[in-house]
């Protein structure tokens, strides 16, 4: 059961077993986190936040390698040709893995084939926010004020198949609303336009909206998650409001290339444990907005088989292809 990392004394459990082997410990060359966006982004944030407490786990240096670009296809290719000896981590967002496959006809990897699940690593629940002078309080609201209105209510994402677009159609569907989906090339753009009143509303990862809620630049009113966050208490989820069937988190997880030993694959999850269980790691991404989240290797499989089979019926249900 996929289950969270806290406390000191897990850690030093995990700890106690951790070995990585003696070829592995004296091994000289780094071990690279590829990831698929670029500096400064939220996944380049978690990556950098576990690199060094990772390397003190694995007595290596952990760098972390920003590769974005094809949509993630540019890393996930880097990691598929790698030496397969867990010197080459993967953390990747549900997108590359759950919602690719499945979007475009073609990519130049496949997620079964050429990569091994290590662990995830965080939980992004998204979150619905709308301009701060929105009369609607609620989710009710909005849909309510929504539905009064001649036309469709605008609601901002990431781009066309993203988690925050898919989260978007999830409450169309749910209330049976007329949303009017206004892809964007990111958050930036798109929060921008939320808080100057050119679109409505927008579905995003916690991480990245945290800030502006917080500093009351942006209006919080459901959360697509089974229960509320820590970080944002006063925002009850959308099942709490009564509307169903919006569910959409954002996880990051690590993968390595598929033939990598699965005594590396081990090691590697348990030094991923430890490092989520770390008090400095665990307290600084959840300072973000990010829920620290480890699983075993076959929790992650499951997870990923789901959320395939989740945003696949909803893909083709709403006949959505990519750009």
């Amino acid at each position: 059961m996929i289950h969270f990392v806290r406390t000191a004394a897990v850690a030093l459990f995990i700890l106690g077993g951790l070995a990585m082997g003696p070829a592995r410990a004296q091994s000289e060359r780094p071990t690279r986190i590829i990831v698929a966006f670029p500096a400064g982004g939220p996944v380049d944030f978690v990556a950098r936040s576990m690199a060094e407490p990772l390397g003190t786990h694995l007595r290596t240096r952990v760098i972390v390698d920003n590769k974005p670009g094809g949509n993630g296809a540019i890393a996930a290719e880097t990691v598929a040709r790698s030496t397969p000896d867990g010197t080459t981590l993967w953390l990747t967002s549900v997108g590359a893995v759950a919602v690719n496959p499945v979007l475009y006809d073609k990519l130049p990897y496949d997620v079964q084939r050429d990569f091994a699940p290590v662990s995830l690593v965080v939980s992004n629940d998204e979150l619905l926010v709308v301009n701060v002078n929105d009369p609607a309080n609620t989710v009710p609201e909005f849909i309510a004020n929504a539905k009064k209105r001649a036309q469709p209510t605008t609601v901002a994402s990431t781009g066309i198949g993203s988690i925050p677009h898919l989260a978007g159609e999830q409450l169309a569907d749910a209330t049976k609303t007329n949303l009017l989906h206004v892809p964007y090339k990111g958050a930036a753009p798109a929060i921008t336009d939320v808080m100057g009143g050119q679109v409505a509303a927008f579905f995003g990862d916690i991480p990245g909206l945290i800030t502006q809620v917080k500093g009351g630049k942006l209006k919080a009113i459901g959360l697509a998650a089974p229960r509320r966050h820590p970080a944002l208490p006063e925002v009850p989820t959308f099942a709490e409001q009564g509307i169903a069937g919006v569910d959409s988190n954002n996880w990051y997880a690590i993968y390595v290339p598929a033939k990598t030993p699965p005594e590396t694959v081990a090691a590697l999850n348990r030094a991923v444990r430890a490092v989520l269980a770390t008090p400095a790691v665990s307290e600084r991404l959840a300072a973000s907005g990010a829920l620290p989240m480890a699983s075993t290797p076959e929790d992650l499989a499951a997870l990923v088989r789901q959320d395939t089979e989740k945003w696949a019926k909803l893909i083709r249900d709403k006949k959505i292809t990519a750009e």
